[in-house]
Parts: structure tokens; sequence; C-alpha cells
């Protein structure tokens, strides 16, 4: 007798119970919490639709296609010649022509500082921005909120304070510090509240209870972040000596300190340098069969392409788990550029001179770099000292998550690179990185998060131009730019469109996948 055979006599008398609760379920109850979800959430009514343009990016090529979304999961990329004339309920088709249409970009380098530091920036007008330009998912730094997050309380406080505040899917990163680096267990707990990896710095961070780690402190977190197949991102300089011990005086007068030249000398290549040597070092761990094999080591905003990458290339080529991201400003702007005293251009590692700049692209255009972010460290208007000028005092931090996808495409683009390799760096390989395999991508069964642009549209980001995040100051003031931003879907939700956000904000924070 077979399985079948012994269980349908039990379950016969329970047959039109349990139908009868499937249909109440269906037809009351499921859609009682979609309307709570959606009411408000989507500037768009309908759930069920058809993006098309000539200008698809998906894991094919690019081309005509049509993608079907349905709830919030796409449920068809098809090639326009291939698809039905007619398809079951009739969805609405949103047809944009030649526009680009492709994932929406996923920035894992990403300060929000809420809560505690709401003055600088915040989950509402953070992801705000980030919407605008195109991000449907952000992971947030864990440095710059008040408590910053390095313990599983203060992780499960910030994740509450983002519920209702966030316009699209935002991820954390913990933090690791001295005091608890060598503590399986609060790394632990940290990781299981639901921390997609660590963050740490080799140097000081600025913020006075996030202090910097030793390689040997980043070392003893690898078997951790192992066992959870999870990256520790690292800040990459050491004082190690200082080139301008200047910049460290608070309140003593310096000469030319309105010079960026003063303050990119005081930040020399070799900080970078011989931080990625130790880091380097202790990656080796996460070789195969090695005592942290299943970690990785990623390093962030990468600014010099010499020597530094040269290390990071060596220890990749040997087998080492390793990426590196650069950032929007460092491939936009150069350092000969920048007038005295602009002090919205102040970031560390700084941006270097042109030369860099163009090795820098090389390398992301080569394979050697995997990936970009937008780094947005915004802070209030004050403490960038912009009267003043001096670099050596000014909060260093730049704002430019809702200009990340323009700055790319309109250097990027001058450079010879391609629609598709700009999705690869700011989608495919972000989503790997943090381990989100809904996003990331144009395919069956995933996130349908989408931005649809104009590459050929150009625009002028001045006062004038509406500006998102909180602080309306940022190095991209004043300069023109190709790559305009149509509309972001968020999970199937229009969640902007032509200067429109949605009512609501009804992104979800990212959980790990276990």
């Amino acid at each position: 007798m077979e399985l079948g055979d012994l269980l349908r006599p039990l379950l016969r008398g329970w047959t039109i119970p349990l139908l009868l609760f499937t249909v109440g379920y269906t037809l009351v109850y499921l859609p009682q919490i979609e309307k709570e979800l959606d009411e408000g959430c989507s500037l768009l009514p309908d759930t069920h639709f058809v993006l098309y343009s000539k200008r698809v990016v998906t894991t094919q090529g690019i081309g005509p296609y049509s993608v079907e979304v349905e709830g919030e999961r796409i449920v068809s990329v098809t090639k326009r010649s291939e698809a039905p004339k007619s398809l079951p309920g009739k969805p609405r088709v949103l047809d944009y022509g030649n526009a680009v249409i492709m994932p929406g970009l996923i920035d894992t380098h990403v300060h929000l500082n809420e809560p505690g530091r709401v003055e600088w920036e915040g989950f509402l007008t953070g992801t705000m921005a980030a919407a605008a330009g195109g991000i449907t998912a952000v992971v947030d730094m864990p440095l710059n909120s008040r408590p910053t997050i390095t313990t599983k309380e203060h992780l499960e406080n910030k994740i509450k304070a983002s519920k209702g505040k966030i316009f699209i899917d935002v991820g954390f990163w913990g933090g690791l510090v001295p005091e608890y680096a060598h503590n399986a267990t609060v790394l632990e707990d940290l990781l299981d509240a639901g921390a997609l990896g660590l963050k740490s710095f080799m140097c000081p961070s600025g913020i006075n209870d996030f202090p910097a780690t030793t390689a040997k402190d980043i070392q003893a977190s690898l078997p951790v972040l192992a066992k959870y197949g999870r990256p520790i991102l690292v800040h990459q300089e050491v004082v190690d000596p200082p080139a301008d011990p200047a910049h460290l005086m608070q309140g003593e007068p310096v000469s030319n300190a309105r010079s960026y030249q003063r303050y990119l000398n005081s930040r020399p290549i070799s900080w970078e340098t011989e931080a990625v040597r130790q880091l380097m070092e202790v990656a080796k761990d996460t070789r195969s069969g090695g005592v942290a094999d299943g970690a990785h080591v990623h390093v962030v905003h990468l600014s010099d392409a010499t020597n530094t990458l040269s290390i990071i290339k060596e220890a990749k080529a040997e087998g080492s788990s390793v990426t590196v991201e650069t950032c929007a400003h460092y491939l936009a702007f150069a350092a000969e550029d920048i007038p005295e005293g602009a002090t919205q251009y102040k970031c560390a590692p700084p941006i270097r001179d042109s030369r860099n700049r163009e090795l820098l692209w090389k390398a992301l255009l080569d394979g050697e770099i995997d990936m970009i972010t937008s780094d947005h460290s915004p802070s209030t208007i004050d403490l960038k000292l912009l009267e003043e000028g001096d670099f050596l005092k000014a909060w260093g931090g730049i704002s430019g998550i809702q200009f990340s996808l323009p700055a790319t495409w309109t250097h990027g683009s001058a450079r010879g690179m391609s629609i598709e390799q700009m999705s690869n760096w700011w989608s495919a390989a972000p989503a790997k990185l943090a381990n989100l395999p809904r996003k990331g991508t144009l395919e069956f069964g995933k996130d349908a998060d989408i931005v649809v642009w104009d590459p050929e549209a150009s625009f002028v980001i001045d006062g004038h131009y509406p500006i998102y995040f909180k602080n309306k100051v940022t190095a991209y003031m004043g300069h023109k730019y190709s790559g305009k931003v149509i509309t972001t879907f968020v999970r199937g939700r229009q969640v902007f469109e032509e200067g429109l956000h949605s009512p609501k904000a009804c992104g979800s924070p990212i959980h790990p996948v276990v």
C-alpha cells in the first residue's frame, strides 16, 4: 500500500474544510495584506504590468525585450519579437521607447546616519535621493549612527528605526571594533541579528566609538565570517607614517589650509598601500582550505590605481577571496581641477590626479576593479566649513547617491564603457558581494527592482535642480551630466517618476540569506 492510500481516509473528512479555508484565505486575507502593504506605496496602481524598450539590459545582452512584472517579482523577460500579442489578465504595457531598462542599482557603501545623526542624513531623505538616482537597494554603514552598530541590540534598534521611512530596500553592515573583534559570541550575535557582513577601519574613523582595528583584529574575525559566508569590508588607510601631521592638529593655524594639494599630501598613497599590504596578508586565510575558507575580504573606496591595486591583483591571482570597489567621485574628478577652498570635494582616501583617474577607469574596463559605489557620506553644512574653506579641518565625505548613475555614465561612456558593463559594476557585482540572490539582474523570479533612464538626456546640477538628500552640498554641483533617471521600481512598486516619489515609503530591511 502506498502512502497516498494510507492518508486518503484520514484526509477525506478534511477536504471541504481545507478547501474553504484556502479559498477564504486567498479571497479575503491575502488581498487585505496586499492592500495594507501597497496602498500608497506605488505611483502606479497596477500590480501586473509589462515594461518595454528597445534597450533592455538582460543576462543575454541588451536589446528589445519585454519585462513582465506581477506583484513583487519578474515573471518573464521576453524578446520583443517572441512576446505573445496578449497576456492573461491583460496587463498594462509601459513602452519606454529607446530609454534603457536595466536592473536597479545596488549601492553597498552608504551612510544614512539614523538613528542618532539625523541632522546629517536620515532614512527618509537618503532613500528618496537613492530612488531618484535609480538605486533600488543600499547597504548602510555602521559608524555614523549613534550608537554605532557594533552589537546585536544596536542593529535591532536600527532596523526598527528604518521601518516606514525607507523608499527602497536597505541592508546593514555591522561594525568591527577592537573591543569585540576577538569575541566570537558578540560577532555571531551581530550576524544573527541581520548584519550582511562587517565593516572596519584601519585608521581613525572620526567617530570616537568606532576606533581603528589592526590587521590582527580583522584576522580574528575571519573564522566567524567564514562560518556565515559573509564579507568584511575594510577602509584601507594606515597612518604610518603621517606625511603631514598638520591635518591632525585641531585649532592650530596652518598655512595653505585652503589648498587641496595640501590636503592631498596629508593622506599619501603610501597609507593605502601599506594598509592593503597588511590586509592581503591576513586575507590569505580565506583561500581554499584556509582557516577562514568561506570568508571574504572587500576593499572599499580604492583611490590609488598603482601600487595598492597591484597588491590586490596579486592576492586575487594567488587565490585569496578578495574584491575591490572604487567610487563614482574618484572616476569623475581630478585633484588638479578642485578649486581652492572647495571642501565639498574632501573625502578619504582623497581624490587623486587625472593620471590616476584614467588608471582607475582602465582597471575597471580590464576587470581588475569589481564594482562601483557612491560612498554617500553626508554631514551638516556647517561641518564642511564652506566659507572658511579649510581642507584640513572640514569634515570629509561626499554626498553623491543621487548622481552616481549619471556621473558614471557620462565619464564611462566617454572612455568606451558599455551599458552592460555599468550594470554589472552597479547591480550584479554588488548583489554578489552582499549575497542578495534575488537582486542584481532582470530574470524570472527575481525582485522587480528596475530603473528606466535616458542616456542621451543631459542636465546641469545647479541651485534649481531638485536634490533629495538632506544637506544640499555636493561635489557634483555645477557639473553637467548625461543619463537622466525616468522612473524607479522597487519590488514592483513605482517609487519614483519624473520628480515624484510614492506617497508612502514602503521599502523593506534586507535580511541575510541563510
